[in-house]
This record gives structure tokens, C-alpha cells and sequence, in this order.
């Protein structure tokens, strides 16, 4: 049996491929499934540790961004989607796998349309309330769609979609509950805030945060992902703010987080500042109430993020800011409304925790063995 996984481009559309993998691995064991496979078909690898631990082949493939604005660079790039296309297809052809699982994307454009060439079964994932461009075209062939918000039913064939939810990798699914303050070299007793902004950072939060620094370390600790391209500067900027400070090392900065570190991020923080990506689920996973900053329209397709946080906070788990109301002081009494009331802080985290779905990747993992064993016969 073989399966393929193909998306990329982002940790949001990588992870939850290995969160998947990890369920069709251990199905594979429970099931004694000879000869079975995993394939990981894009543009780049993103990370080659995470292949190598689900035991995954990955295979390159040539793939070129589809921009919605006008750019030299898309003249390029559908050359690259061209070339990527025609190489996809000799791929697949030679692989012919049994189910295909795709998260969306640039890069899993040029191997879906091989796919409907080559008849190979489809399922997509959606993680947001409005599906992308290339999910919204596969939708139409594939044979199951996974959505991870009720919201996105409406742009799929009502008899295909399935509310699965998110799916989170176990390795980060639970927030460690022993020794994550000592981890990080915290003070037990004092609220901690945790902030993360995931691979590609958030400026304009880290912004704000840094400019609230000096009063913040007066009562709270702070545990601060950047994301690796802001990391100096936000570094640079902290260390001119908390210079003479007595408490600054009450302030913890990283510019990502492994495994271990995100774990340990999920016990450690008492709330969360985030973005309203895939995030969201892993908040929701540890049961952390949360203030949710969506990116603008302007940068994430459709407004998603912006409607993806206010799905979330309609079950009452989180608080919304979005980016044009950003300002320090409207994100500190954010934070000391939620940390200064007990009984708002205890029903925020309830339900945040029953907004995560835990069988999401083990549904669509058997979804794609299912199928699969139909292909091959």
C-alpha cells in the first residue's frame, strides 16, 4: 500500500500531513498492512527530520506561486508550475499510489492535476473557514474533503465533506504538565503569558508586546516566539527596553520552538497571544484561553485568519484583536482581563479544550486506508 501526502510550503500545511502520517503508521502496525509506504511529494521537504521519523520518502517536485496581484515573478513562476506539472505527472505515473492526502497549496498543484489524469483518489484537508484556491479546485474531483471549521462546508459538494477538525501531532497535542515552568526557568506563582508567532513570526504583535514590556514584568512573565526572521530585531529591541530592569529575566525569548519546546510552551503559559492559523488547535489541544490577532485581508487569501478567530471566539475560548485595533494598551487590559478574573479564565479554558477534536487524524488516516484498499482491488 501506498499513500502520498503532498502540500507544503508552510508548517501549517506540513504539520498536520505528519499528525496524519503518524495515525496511518500506527494503523499500518495494528492492521499488519504488508508493504506499506509513506510518500511526501513538494517543492521542499520543510522539515527532514519530521519525514525520517514517520518513515516517509520524500520526492521533489518543481512548483510555482500563484499570486492574486500582478507580479514579473508570476510569469516565472507559471513556468515553474508548467515544467512541475509535466514532471508531477511521469512521478506519479511511476509511483501510481493508492490515495493521495492533500493539505492544498502551491506546490500540491502541479501533482493533483496529475492525480486527475491518472484517476488517482483524492482526499483534502481544509484548516481554515475559507478553503484556498487550489482546495477549492480539488474539492470538485476528490473523494472526500476533511474540513477543520463547519464554515468551509459551503464550498464543497455537501455529500463529500466530513467536520473532522485539525489534525495536532500527538508529540505536542498534550501541554506537559510537570516542569514546564522550571524549563523555561520561570518563577511558580507568577501569571505567565506565552506568545508564539509560528515559523514566519508576526511583527506587528511582537511589536506591541515589546512595547509593553517594562510594565509587564512588573507582574507577569513572559514566554516570546518570534519566528526566526524577527528574532534579531525583536532581540535588539528588548535588550535597549529591559536593560537596567531588575525583572527582565522575567522575559524569554526564542526564535522558534522543537517539539519539546512546544510542549513545554503549552504547560508553561497561562494565556496565549497568537495568530489565527493552525495555532488555534493546538491552543485549543492544551486548553489555554487565548487572545487571537488574525492577519489582515490583506496578506492571508479570502480574510480567513479574521474569520477563522472569530469562529473560535464565538465558543467563548478566546478574544480577538484584530490588527488595526492593535495598540499596547488595548492588548493589556486584554491580558489583565483574562488573567485578573478566575471564573472568566476557568470557562475560557473549558472551552477551548471542547473545541479540540483529538480523532481528527486518525479519521482521516482511515479514511485514505480505506480508500486505498478499495484501489487496490
Amino acid at each position: 500500500m501506498k499513500i502520498l501526502l503532498i502540500g507544503g510550503g508552510t508548517g501549517g500545511h506540513f504539520y498536520p500531513l505528519i499528525a496524519v502520517a503518524e495515525e496511518l503508521n500506527r494503523i499500518a502496525d495494528e492492521e499488519k498492512i504488508a508493504n506499506f509506504k509513506l510518500y511526501y511529494m513538494s517543492d521542499g521537504p520543510y522539515d527532514q527530520e519530521a519525514l525520517a521519523e514517520q518513515f516517509i520518502t520524500y520526492i521533489p517536485i518543481t512548483a510555482g506561486k500563484m499570486r492574486v496581484y500582478f507580479s514579473l515573478q508570476n510569469f516565472v513562476d507559471a513556468i515553474k508550475t508548467a515544467v512541475g506539472t509535466v514532471g508531477a505527472l511521469f512521478k506519479l505515473f511511476n509511483l501510481y499510489p493508492d490515495v493521495i492526502i492533500s493539505k492544498g497549496g502551491y506546490a500540491a498543484f502541479p501533482v493533483l492535476v496529475a492525480a486527475r489524469i491518472l484517476r488517482v483518489p483524492v482526499i483534502v484537508h481544509e484548516s481554515d473557514t475559507v478553503p484556498g484556491r487550489v482546495n477549492k479546485w480539488s474539492g470538485r474531483f476528490a473523494r472526500k474533503v476533511a474540513l477543520s471549521y463547519p464554515e468551509a462546508a459551503e464550498y464543497f459538494d455537501q455529500k463529500k465533506i466530513a467536520l473532522t477538525g485539525q489534525p495536532v501531532r500527538r508529540s505536542i497535542s498534550y501541554a506537559a504538565t510537570e516542569g514546564a515552568k522550571e524549563f523555561f526557568e520561570l518563577t511558580p506563582g507568577i501569571p505567565t503569558i506565552g506568545v508564539i508567532g509560528g515559523s514566519s513570526g508576526a511583527k506587528k504583535i511582537n511589536d506591541a508586546l515589546t512595547s509593553l514590556l517594562p510594565g509587564l514584568v512588573q507582574h507577569y512573565q513572559i514566554i516570546h516566539q518570534t519566528g526566526r526572521k524577527n528574532f534579531e530585531e525583536t532581540k535588539t529591541d528588548v535588550e535597549v527596553l529591559l536593560s537596567d530592569d531588575t525583572k527582565r529575566n522575567r522575559y524569554k525569548l526564542f526564535p522558534y520552538f522543537n517539539d519539546l519546546q512546544t510542549k513545554m510552551f503549552g504547560g508553561a503559559a497561562d494565556i496565549i497571544i497568537s495568530r489565527a492559523g493552525s495555532q488555534i488547535f493546538e491552543i485549543a489541544a492544551w486548553g489555554k484561553p487565548s487572545i487571537i490577532i488574525p492577519g489582515s485581508a490583506a496578506v492571508f487569501h479570502g480574510d480567513h485568519q479574521r474569520k477563522n478567530a472569530y469562529h473560535y471566539a464565538r465558543t467563548g475560548a478566546c478574544a480577538v484583536i484584530e490588527e488595526v485595533n492593535l495598540t499596547p494598551s488595548v492588548l493589556k487590559n486584554e491580558i489583565d482581563l483574562i488573567l485578573g478574573h478566575k471564573d472568566h479564565y476557568d470557562a475560557m479554558a473549558a472551552r477551548a479544550k471542547a473545541f479540540y477534536k483529538p480523532e481528527a487524524a486518525r479519521l482521516i488516516a482511515a479514511e485514505a486506508v480505506s480508500i486505498a484498499f478499495e484501489h487496490e482491488q
